[in-house]
């Protein structure tokens, strides 16, 4: 009966759209005690979650499972029998600790318990429907809490850097479910405006298998990191013209090339010129080839479009890019895209 509900309980989670990445530790000897806790159940959990994210498809819901256990071994064992769950979605924390009765069962018998309710949490995640078998008794205890999280609270977690991003994904478009890459085009966006738009499209058009984003990120290099109230007035914008818009905690490329491998990044000749400048990079050219070309094996580029620059607009080919690099810079048509007022210049013009 456990295994028929368990098989069918497996089948309908790999129907819904949920990306899952567990994290799991133990469930016997060779687990020492002080592993087998709610609190590494926990940052499991949070671990996987955050690998969810960084490997889903644009959009997807994302699941991180945490588990670890002690359970019954060949010998007589004097600690208890216990196993520790943790589940963490965008909104929702959920842990559970389970101690069994000792002697009740076989080694064999306390793993095949334990799978079953780490597959019954992952189901409930997974809002899987349906009644859930299990074969616990009034002798084992169990104890478990779950904590729902306000859009405030994410959004604070993400600044804080225990989640490395948030998607709000209000794409209007429809694209194949099947485009994993990512379009980036990262900006602070205060106002998003029709320039941003036109230039992503332009991106999107050069990337037949890509999936088009913007992405802000919430911590800046130079500024203190914005506020819970600025991102989400930020990300009304997107809402408003049905555009996908991911919030990180990462304000270098390179960093960002860690959240989103394969990632085309869209930047302007401008941002092309700083990225290869050594004075930012403590003077060292060295150093700037070596974290521009951990970028390129992530398998990452940019996708460059014209700027003006101190008066002149620029594309890529006015750039001397390093040789090592010029397979991870594309240029974007001037006649794909072109414009000649800058964020800056359109604040001025509203007057924020």
């Amino acid at each position: 009966m456990a295994d028929t509900w368990a098989r069918a309980a497996a089948d309908a989670i790999h129907l819904t759209p949920t990306q899952a990445v567990l994290y799991l530790s133990g469930g016997a000897s060779q687990v020492p005690s002080q592993f087998c806790s709610l609190r590494t159940a926990e940052e499991l959990a949070l671990l996987a979650y955050n690998r969810a994210l960084k490997l889903s498809r644009p959009g997807y819901p994302v699941l991180g499972v945490g588990f670890t256990g002690s359970l019954a071994t060949t010998h007589p064992k004097l600690g208890e029998h216990r196993m520790h769950m943790s589940t963490r979605s965008s909104n929702r924390h959920w842990v559970s600790t389970i101690t069994l009765s000792k002697g009740l069962r076989t080694r064999e018998q306390e793993e095949i318990l334990s799978g079953h309710l780490l597959l019954k949490a992952i189901a409930k995640a997974c809002k899987v429907p349906g009644t859930f078998v299990s074969d616990l008794t009034q002798s084992d205890l169990v104890e478990e809490c779950e904590t729902l999280f306000t859009e405030d609270e994410e959004l604070e977690q993400l600044i804080k850097g225990d989640v490395c991003f948030k998607v709000y994904p209000f794409l209007s478009e429809t694209f194949t479910s099947d485009a994993e890459r990512k379009i980036i085009l990262s900006g602070s966006f205060n106002p998003l405006h029709d320039g941003h738009i036109k230039l992503l499209e332009a991106a999107t058009s050069m990337c037949s298998d890509g999936y088009p984003c913007f992405e802000l990120s919430a911590v800046n290099a130079d500024k203190p990191p914005l506020s819970v109230s600025q991102i989400k007035d930020r990300v009304e914008q997107f809402e408003k013209v049905g555009k996908s818009v991911i919030i990180s905690n990462q304000p270098y490329f390179y960093k960002k090339a860690e959240l989103f491998p394969g990632s085309a990044f869209v930047i302007g000749a401008d941002t092309a010129v700083r990225l290869i400048d050594p004075k930012y990079y403590d003077g060292d050219y060295k150093k700037m080839l070596e974290i521009l070309i951990q970028i390129k094996n992530r398998g990452c580029t940019f996708l460059v479009s014209g700027r003006d620059i101190d008066g002149v607009f620029k594309v890529l080919e006015d750039i001397d890019i390093p040789q090592e690099l010029r397979d991870t810079f594309i240029p974007i048509p001037a006649d794909k895209f072109r414009m000649d007022i800058s964020s800056t210049q359109i604040r001025e013009q509203l007057g924020i």
